[in-house]
C-alpha cells in the first residue's frame, strides 16, 4: 500500500499552482495518472521518487515512512526503491545493452537478474548492440529492463510509449504488462492514450491543476459501463457527417481511419475531437463517450 498525501506550490504555463494530492494506491495495482500537459502528473512521481521536494507531505511505501515533513523525514532518491522510465530513454551510447544494465546494478548485486530480464523482456539478440544501433521500441525495451535491474518496489513511467507507432506501442504495453505481474510491482503510468489506459489499468487518477478531480477503475472515470462485444476499440472523432436521422463519424485509431454509423441518440452529443469507444457484439456498433 503507497500512501500520498503531498502538497507542493508549482508554476505551470497558467500561473501558479498548488499541487494538493491525496490518495491510497494498493501493491501490486498499476495506476494511470491521465490528465493535460501540465496539470502537476510528472510533479507527482517526482515527488514519490524524491527527485522534487515538496513544501510538505507524507509518503508511505508499504509500512516504511519515505516522507514525513513534520518529523524531517525525507529518504534520499537513492534509498527509494524506485524504477524510472523516461521517455528519452538516457541509455549510456558507449556502452552495449548487457552493459547499461550491469551499470544499474548496486555493487555486490547478484548479475543473475540481468540474464533474466535479457529474457523476460527478449533483449538476448540485442545485449551486445550499443544504443546507436537500436530503433526507439528496442531503447524502450532496454531503458524498461535497466529500471528493474534493482528490483524496484515501484516502477514509474513517464508516458514512455507516447513517440513511438502505434504497433509497436502496443507490443512495449505487453512487456510493460508481463514484467509488472512476473515481478509483482506497483506500476505508476502517464498517459494521455485513452485506449492504452483501458487496456492496462486498474486505477486511473485524473488530474487537473494539482488536484485529482476524478479517481477509480478506467470505466468508472471515462463514464462507459462494462461491456460484453465481440470487439472494442477506441479512437477520436475527426469528423462528423449527417444523412436524414443517422450520424457518420470518422474516427482516427492510431495512424488508421475508420468510419461509423451512429443512430440520433448516440451522435447528437459528439463533436469533433471528442474520445470515444465503439464496441459490437455482432454487426451493430455501440458508441460510448469517454473523453
Amino acid at each position: 500500500m503507497i500512501e500520498i498525501d503531498i502538497h507542493k506550490k508549482l508554476t505551470s504555463s497558467l500561473g501558479e499552482m498548488d499541487l494538493n494530492i491525496q490518495t491510497t494506491i494498493t501493491k501490486g495495482s498499476l495506476v494511470t495518472l491521465y490528465g493535460n500537459s501540465g496539470a502537476g502528473k510528472t510533479s507527482i512521481l517526482r515527488i514519490i521518487a524524491g527527485l522534487l521536494q515538496p513544501n510538505s507531505g507524507n509518503i508511505i511505501v508499504n509500512g516504511e515512512t519515505w516522507l514525513n515533513s513534520a518529523k524531517r523525514i525525507n529518504l534520499k532518491p537513492q534509498r527509494r526503491k524506485v524504477g524510472f522510465v523516461f521517455q528519452d530513454y538516457a541509455l549510456f551510447p558507449n556502452m552495449t545493452v548487457k552493459e547499461n544494465l550491469l551499470f544499474a546494478l548496486n555493487k555486490g548485486d547478484n548479475t543473475k537478474i540481468v540474464n533474466s530480464l535479457i529474457e523476460i523482456i527478449e533483449l538476448g539478440e540485442l545485449q551486445n548492440r550499443k544504443p546507436e544501433t537500436l530503433s526507439g521500441g528496442q531503447k524502450q525495451r532496454v531503458a524498461l529492463a535497466r529500471a528493474l535491474v534493482q528490483k524496484p518496489s515501484i516502477l514509474m513511467l513517464d508516458e514512455p510509449l507516447s513517440a513511438l507507432d502505434s504497433e509497436i506501442r502496443f507490443k512495449l504495453q505487453q512487456y510493460i504488462l508481463n514484467v509488472h505481474k512476473e515481478y509483482n510491482l506497483t506500476t505508476l503510468l502517464i498517459s494521455h492514450d485513452i485506449s492504452e489506459i483501458i487496456r492496462m489499468s486498474d486505477k486511473v487518477l485524473e488530474i487537473e491543476f494539482g488536484k485529482i478531480t476524478r479517481q477509480g477503475k478506467p470505466n468508472q472515470v471515462f463514464n462507459y459501463k462494462d461491456l460484453s462485444a465481440k470487439f472494442q476499440f477506441t479512437g477520436t472523432i475527426i469528423e462528423i457527417k449527417t444523412q436524414d436521422f443517422l450520424y457518420i463519424l470518422t474516427i482516427r485509431i492510431g495512424k488508421d481511419l475508420v468510419k461509423v454509423v451512429a443512430d440520433e441518440t448516440e451522435g447528437e452529443h459528439l463533436k469533433a475531437g471528442d474520445k470515444i469507444l465503439v464496441s459490437a457484439k455482432a454487426f451493430n456498433p455501440i458508441i460510448h463517450k469517454i473523453g
